[in-house]
């Protein structure tokens, strides 16, 4: 039995792959953003043992969710899955940072930095759109969808490396084109395979035992865009949100 969190796991694929852990046996946690999806994602998901509460379009409540975390510890698993896509370009957070690089860059890399223990694995959401992600990292705090899902898998890549010597694993997941509110209703890919991914990472088990720095889509190692593995870039990326959020890496 693990000890998983999911962030941004009231609906959609988080709130899936929470269901099937919990079903599975797990200790599961949830996340939401208000108190009414709480509510929802508790109607949704009755085997989970608790649900945080955390806008994590705010840097502050994103530390605040780090330190609830560090309490309820220590952890098997997080998956870093909250994500923001459309209709969101002029929204900002309670400190003014943008709303997309807030919860799907810079709230990953607060989290995995604050917690401590570290856990056993991180995952890290990824999307087959990532291949049209900007590798430069110009305006990194106004990227798009696309950038952010680059920024996904070099954040896996770099704390992979980094927290190697404390035995913790760190991968990236696409989990496909699937039919979500997010992904739309007549989308392509299987998302029972999307799930059986997050199941297979969160619990470390089969191909995923022992493997960390790796891109994952249906189970598998995946194909991702070359640049993802420049290490001065993966740096360069770090050192822009250390510098914004005041955080220094683990």
């Amino acid at each position: 039995m693990a000890h998983i969190f999911i962030t941004g796991s009231s609906d959609g694929l988080g709130l899936r792959s929470a269901q099937t852990l919990a079903k599975r046996g797990h200790e599961v946690y949830l996340h939401a953003r208000n108190s009414q999806r709480t509510q929802d994602a508790r109607a949704a998901c009755p085997g989970a043992k608790d649900v945080f509460v955390a806008d994590l379009t705010s840097t502050e409540e994103t530390k605040a969710l780090a330190a609830q975390l560090n309490q309820a510890g220590p952890w098997d698993s997080v998956v870093h899955n909250a994500g923001l896509m459309n209709g969101v370009d002029h929204l900002r957070g309670k400190e003014g940072i943008p709303a997309r690089f807030a919860v799907n860059t810079l709230a990953p890399y607060i989290l995995t930095c604050l917690l401590d223990p570290p856990p056993k694995r991180y995952v890290f959401l990824s999307s087959i759109m990532h291949q049209g992600g900007d590798p430069s990292l110009r305006n990194l705090q106004h990227c798009t969808y696309s950038d952010s899902k680059l920024h996904n898998i070099m954040l896996a890549f770099w704390f992979a490396r980094r927290l190697a010597s404390k035995g913790v694993l760190s991968n990236a997941l696409n989990p496909g084109w699937v039919p979500t509110k997010m992904g739309g209703w007549s989308a392509p890919d299987d998302i029972d395979a999307a799930i059986d991914n997050y199941v297979l990472l969160s619990e470390g088990t089969g191909e995923a035992e022992g493997v960390t720095g790796k891109y994952w889509f249906q189970s598998r190692l995946g194909t991702y865009k070359s640049a993802a593995n420049d290490e001065g870039r993966q740096n360069q990326l770090i050192e822009a949100l250390e510098k914004v959020s005041g955080i220094s890496p683990p």
